[in-house]
């Protein structure tokens, strides 16, 4: 039987208007019926470009209200990015809707906040057309930033400051844009077509000066998201405006208080506009600053405290009557971590009158870390539909960690074959509130949301499960003719996730009835674990009625990797093919130890045409090839992580690996390494989250887990960079850190560009004062030699010369540093050359 609205489907937006033309009262709500099971039917595509068209035509022609409309138009599957404005206003007129501008706000209102552009010019285009106030919802202003940098092609030829000069939503967007929390990082573009730096910024002050903007309101929104803050990268571009806007002297002494709150508390490149701003300002009052500067004194920034240091210093010889209270100040400036900026601080105290004491530094002979807790207990099992339903409503409303997910996994096996009419009263309505079973997202080979949520459904009914089950069995099949030798397996989604899509498919496909009592695999400790005894007993329970295949795979992957023959003779004294299969595992100390390669791997190359992302790439990257042992069948390519691309990322996907193969940390770190290193040399965030779960880990490391912390101590955001000093300090207490080996890498990176050394500085300061002073010293040793070495020492060098001769000398430790005597007996009095000798001093006493 033919579907009558089979022309949405195919887009046909002619066909739309046809529908929607001439319909009676009856008719309409008839045809609105028809439209919104329709929709809700769909499950096999997304709707987008003509047909997300036609279906906007057809709800704004049939559908009684604006809510009833975004309810459609803003479903997660339906992408309005593309879709033609103009027709379905022509079809709102000619039906007389009164309510096409409240749609535009209630879509605003529904704009994605990953990618606020979809649906964004469906909207204003809405609003022109009824000319219309524009939303300044954060979304529409992220949206409308978004379209400023990357616009429609036919507006490319124009200049910014011409495109915002004729924009309708300028004067009611601009004052947002101080307003809306992360908007500052996409005000960071370049011009389209010139590529000139800070467009934004300059386009704006260029308005102010014709009178286009208000001045006054520009400078005090600068000031006033300066005050309250954002990440770093996020008010860089405020800090530039500011200077383009060049505040005269008066407008700088309206905000003098603000100034010197930000000179104490903003993040650094902040904090030297301010400071910059007030020395540049005649008659600054001297108790305002020495409040300050006690603050500023004793931040890490260098540059900043060096320049403070200098005012002050100029300020103590305006006012000789003030000179030993200033100096005084002055002096707090003594602790800092810096030695450089300590012995600037001595000087100028005693210059004008305040002597400071020796620093006295007390150190242990090595590290002093509280000894390793082991790996926490899991969560218990949930045992209620009702818990359950509150469980996957958290998994699904938030990311997906692999607790989490086992937790849903074991109790709807569980639930699902013993009170699946309960399962269902409780799961369903959480299931259709977050939209879940929806396709899996098309450029993402690690989505999980489509396999999931068909899984979640099958669980509470059974009609779901009868028509999902042929897909899942038959991703099996495929699976298995795979690793018997047929066709190769995707190299684009990593073996732990192939392994983890698997058992999803396993799950669906076998789900419900007859009961049973939970997977084999559920962990029985946090990090992924299963206690050898717990899995053999639940072997034992199951007795004749045979294993899942990927279960009983998975559970083998988390047992701890070695040898353990009494508990494989039980396990064989079964009599049951899964008790062989786990009396073999126990015998053989589960996977074999693979191969691993260092590598070093250039960018790929250019791609014809407009390839925008190769100039994003860094121009090489170390990975770590795996390989499995000679003559071994690695026939699922666990043991297989090809040194892979520049530019090959998962995502938060990585996340979930460690408790796919919790006892073979270095095999995991082979696999998340890009993810890893791109939070290094790309400075994208959240690559190195990962590597506390990796330190939570059993197993040896090896060279990807060395290199994976020396990516993530000189990681972009200090989220990863905080993960990083995580992983080295429990390593460090379970006696698992190599830090020559990651003080290596990291010297290697350094030295040649791939890795910002000034970023490792002060993490590696914060793994010293946490109490690994010793770990420290030795990383630091171990990374010296290649800086040195190079041609001409990075940028923080000098810095981490005094780190490394505080550690060595609270530690005593003494290690040969190739390369030191050599730079310390060069001339001169440049840092590099005075550090060097201050750790050849500590090393030589």
């Amino acid at each position: 039987m033919t579907d009558p609205l089979e022309f949405l489907v195919r887009g046909d937006i002619g066909a739309a208007v046809d529908a929607v033309t001439g319909l009676d009262e009856q008719g309409r709500r008839s045809f609105a019926d028809a439209l919104v099971a329709h929709v809700r039917r769909r499950r096999d595509n997304w709707w987008w470009k003509d047909e997300a068209t036609a279906l906007a035509v057809a709800t704004v022609g049939c559908l009684p209200t604006a809510a009833a409309a975004a309810e459609v138009l803003g479903r997660r599957n339906v992408s309005l990015r593309g879709a033609d404005a103009e027709v379905v206003v022509q079809v709102a007129r000619t039906r007389g809707v009164p309510w096409l501008v409240e749609l535009a706000y209630r879509l605003a209102d529904r704009l994605r906040r990953d990618d606020p552009v979809d649906g964004w010019e469906f909207v204003a285009g809405l609003l022109i057309a009824e000319k219309a106030a524009a939303p300044t919802g954060d979304q529409f202003v992220q949206g409308w930033l978004a379209l400023m940098a990357w616009p429609p092609e036919s507006q490319r030829p124009v200049p910014l400051v011409d495109r915002l000069r004729a924009d309708m939503f300028l004067d009611a967007l601009v004052p947002r844009l101080f307003e809306v929390d992360g908007a500052g990082t996409r005000m960071s573009f370049d011009e389209f077509m010139t590529d000139e730096k800070l467009a934004l910024p300059r386009a704006l002050a260029r308005l102010a000066g014709e009178g286009r903007l208000d001045r006054t309101m520009l400078l005090d929104g600068c000031v006033s998201r300066l005050l309250r803050g954002d990440r770093p990268s996020a008010l860089r571009v405020f800090v530039a405006l500011h200077a383009l806007l060049e505040p005269s002297a008066g407008e700088v002494d309206r905000h003098r208080g603000d100034y010197l709150r930000l000179l104490a508390d903003a993040p650094g490149s902040v904090a030297s506009m301010a400071q910059k701003t007030l020395r540049a300002l005649d008659g600054m009052e001297v108790d305002g600053l020495l409040d300050a500067s006690r603050a500023v004194l004793v931040r890490p920034d260098k540059a900043l405290v060096r320049a403070q240091l200098g005012w002050l210093d100029q300020l103590a010889r305006r006012h000789p009557d003030r000179a030993a209270e200033i100096a005084e100040v002055i002096a707090t400036a003594a602790d800092h971590p810096a030695a450089d900026v300590r012995d600037r601080a001595g000087t100028l105290a005693a210059r004008h009158g305040h002597l400071v004491a020796p620093r006295v530094v007390v150190g242990a002979a090595g590290d002093d870390l509280p000894p390793p807790a082991g790996p926490l207990p899991a969560p218990p099992a949930i045992t209620d539909p009702d818990e359950l339903a509150e469980e996957v409503a958290s998994l699904l409303g938030g990311p997906t960690t692999a607790s989490g997910l086992e937790r849903v996994l074991d109790a709807v096996v569980r639930l699902a074959g013993s009170e699946r009419a309960r399962l269902k009263d409780a799961l369903v309505p959480v299931l259709r509130r977050h939209r879940a079973g929806a396709e899996e997202h098309p450029w993402d080979r690690c989505c999980l949301c489509g396999l999931l949520g068909g899984v979640l459904h099958a669980a509470a009914d059974p009609v779901e499960a009868g028509t999902r089950r042929g897909r899942w069995a038959a991703m099996l099949a495929a699976l298995r003719r795979r690793t018997a030798g047929g066709p190769s397996l995707d190299p684009r989604v990593p073996p732990p996730h192939r392994l983890l899509r698997a058992r999803l498919a396993e799950i669906g496909d076998r789900v419900g009835p007859p009961r049973r009592s939970g997977l084999l695999a559920a962990p029985t400790t946090a990090n992924g674990g299963i206690d050898p005894e717990a899995l053999y007993d639940r072997l034992a329970r199951l007795g004749e009625h045979g294993a899942w295949e990927m279960d009983l795979t998975q559970a083998l992957l988390r047992l701890p990797a070695r040898v353990d023959e009494p508990l494989a003779a039980r396990a064989a004294a079964l009599g049951t093919p899964a008790g062989d299969r786990l009396a073999g595992w126990l015998r053989a100390g589960g996977l074999p130890a693979p191969d691993q390669q260092v590598v070093t791997l250039p960018r790929r190359k250019r791609r014809p045409g407009y390839d925008w992302a190769y100039d994003e790439l860094p121009r090489q990257r170390t990975h770590v090839r795996v390989s499995p042992p000679e003559g071994v069948d690695d026939s699922f390519g666990l043991l297989t992580v090809p040194a892979g691309s520049v530019d090959s990322y998962v995502g938060s996907a990585a996340l979930l690996w460690p408790a796919v193969l919790p006892g073979y940390r270095g095999l995991v770190a082979a696999y998340a390494l890009p993810e890893i290193a791109s939070s290094a040399d790309q400075d994208l965030s959240g690559g190195a989250a990962i590597l506390p779960l990796l330190a939570e880990c059993g197993g040896d490391g090896g060279p990807a887990v060395d290199l994976a912390l020396a990516y993530g101590l000189g990681a972009r955001h200090e989220s990863d960079r905080v993960a990083a000093v995580d992983a080295l300090l429990m390593l460090a207490a379970a006696g698992d850190l190599d830090a020559p080996e990651v003080g290596a890498h990291l010297g290697t990176l350094a030295a040649v560009g791939d890795l910002t050394l000034t970023r490792t500085l002060q993490p590696l300061r914060d793994v010293a004062a946490a109490g690994a002073p010793l770990s420290t010293w030795r990383l630091v040793a171990a990374a010296l030699p290649a800086l040195l070495a190079a041609a001409k020492a990075p940028r923080g060098t000098p810095d981490l010369l005094t780190l490394a001769a505080e550690t060595a000398g609270a530690t005593g430790a003494r290690i040969d540093v190739p390369g030191l005597a050599e730079v310390a007996a060069r001339g001169g009095s440049s840092r590099l050359v005075t550090e060097a000798r201050r750790l050849a001093d500590a090393l030589g006493r």
